[in-house]
Parts: C-alpha cells; sequence; structure tokens
C-alpha cells in the first residue's frame, strides 16, 4: 500500500501512526474512547520477491506489538501469565523491566531491526516463563541447591522453549528462552553451545541476567556494587560471555542508574 517506500520510511510512519494515536489517547476523559492499535509492516524491495512474503512479515510484526500494546487483549493474557510466573519464584516484574531495558539499549547500539527489537523485550519479560513448571521448594530454596535439585532446575529453559513454541505469538522467541542459559565457552545448558552458535538475543540477555543478580540483594547473599558486577563479568568473558558483547555492555551499563 505504499509504492516506491523503503523499510526505514515505512518504519517512520508506523511510529508516527503510534505517536497520533498515543497523543488523541493522552486527551481523552472517557477509557471507553480509547484507542488501541497495533501495526507491522513488511517490504518487498524488488520484482523477484513474493507479496505474500511481505505481508506475512507484516502480520507476524503486528501480532508481537499487540502482546507489547499495553492496553490490548493480547497483553492482557500476557501479563496473566507473567503474574502467574512472579507468583511462583523470587523473579519480579521490576527485574523483568529491569533487564528488557538493558537488554534495549545493547541493541539499540548493536542496531538490531525493530523486530529483534521487540523480540528481545518479549524474551527478556519471559525468558523464566519455564519456572511455572518448577517446585516452589526448589525455586525460594534460601540456602545452596543439592545436584538432583539444580537438574530439575536447569530443565526450566526446556520447558519455557515448549510453553512458548505452543503459542504462535510467543513462538519466534523459544529458541531465545531454550538457549539463554549457554556460555560463550561450550560449559552452559541445555545443548552446550559455544560461541555464536547461541543466538545473538540470548547472548545479549545473558549479560543483563547476571549484572541484575549480581547487584540485587538476595537471601542468601548482598548486593555487589555496580562496579564489582561489572569487573565479575569481566573476568569471565571469553568463559560465559560474549567479548563482543561485553565492549557494548561496559559502555552502556555506566550510564544506567538502577
Amino acid at each position: 500500500i505504499l509504492p516506491g517506500t523503503d523499510r526505514e520510511n515505512a518504519k517512520s510512519l508506523l511510529y508516527k501512526i503510534e505517536d497520533a494515536v498515543s497523543q488523541y489517547n493522552a486527551k481523552l476523559k472517557e477509557k471507553a474512547r480509547y484507542i488501541s492499535i497495533a501495526i507491522g509492516y513488511g517490504t518487498r524491495e524488488s520484482l523477484e520477491e513474493n507479496i505474500r512474503d511481505a505481508e506475512k512479515e507484516a502480520e507476524e510484526y503486528m501480532n508481537k506489538r499487540k502482546l507489547l500494546e499495553r492496553n490490548s487483549y493480547h497483553h492482557t493474557i500476557l501479563s496473566s501469565i507473567m503474574d502467574t510466573m512472579y507468583a511462583r519464584s523470587q523473579e519480579t516484574e521490576q527485574h523483568a523491566k529491569r533487564l528488557a531495558n538493558i537488554s534495549k539499549l545493547i541493541g539499540e547500539r548493536m542496531n538490531l531491526s525493530q523486530e529483534k527489537m521487540n523480540e528481545l523485550q518479549l524474551f527478556a519479560m519471559l525468558h523464566d516463563i519455564g519456572k511455572v513448571a518448577i517446585d516452589d521448594k526448589i525455586l525460594n530454596k534460601p540456602g545452596k541447591l543439592t545436584e538432583k535439585e539444580w537438574s530439575i532446575m536447569r530443565k526450566h529453559s526446556e520447558i519455557g522453549y515448549r510453553i512458548t513454541m505452543a503459542s504462535p505469538e510467543l513462538e519466534s522467541i523459544a529458541e531465545y528462552i531454550l538457549y539463554h542459559h549457554e556460555r560463550w565457552d561450550g560449559k552452559g545448558y541445555p545443548s552446550g553451545l559455544k560461541g555464536e552458535e547461541t543466538p545473538l538475543l540470548s547472548r545479549i540477555l545473558i549479560f543483563a541476567d547476571a549484572y541484575d543478580a549480581m547487584t540485587v540483594d538476595r537471601v542468601y547473599r548482598k548486593a555487589m556494587t555496580k562496579q564489582e558486577a561489572i569487573e565479575e563479568i569481566r573476568r569471565n568473558v571469553g568463559k560465559q560471555f560474549d567479548p563482543g558483547i561485553f565492549k557494548i555492555f561496559n559502555e552502556i551499563i555506566q550510564d544506567i542508574d538502577f
């Protein structure tokens, strides 16, 4: 519907429409007149490309944005899933939001596409969804886990993968959830992937998750300072963490106050 329009101009128009709707909603006093909108775009850049593929891309993009639109029905379902997850474990909504914010800053610095940025936000919010199936005694145990308990806990990434694969709206982030405990040196789980075998978004979240875990008080230990956490991560670059992403992480984390 936009002949001669490239991907960047289509994205710009999408943002303009969303901004106009937000400004309209901000002026409303009656919630019944509130407009909830989710837009997606797909681009055919040559005549050889199939227009149906562009339509499919636009629909998939729109479905992801429905999940992120706070006032949509889809977001209500997403929030319900997340509330269940938070009620079951020590993870909180604030933790998920911090992860989403840190991951977003890294993604922006890496010039990820808007589609990948949306996936990154969803993934950050739902990366531990598999914990809904883990026993409360293991999830909330204040001390160290036994080897048997740790074996059960490690299953949460595979459970999360199966849960998200069962939902068409969440299927695109399933693989990221499956691999968000892999390591750069191949000593992670569940598959022992090494280096760039682990999906990029999973490698990004590993930084945010580790940093947030270190800088928040736990029942069994006090929080580290920002610099202590950065140094601990630095010591594990090339082992747990991607060396290339660390450079970006180290730059952006200095300006974060949370």
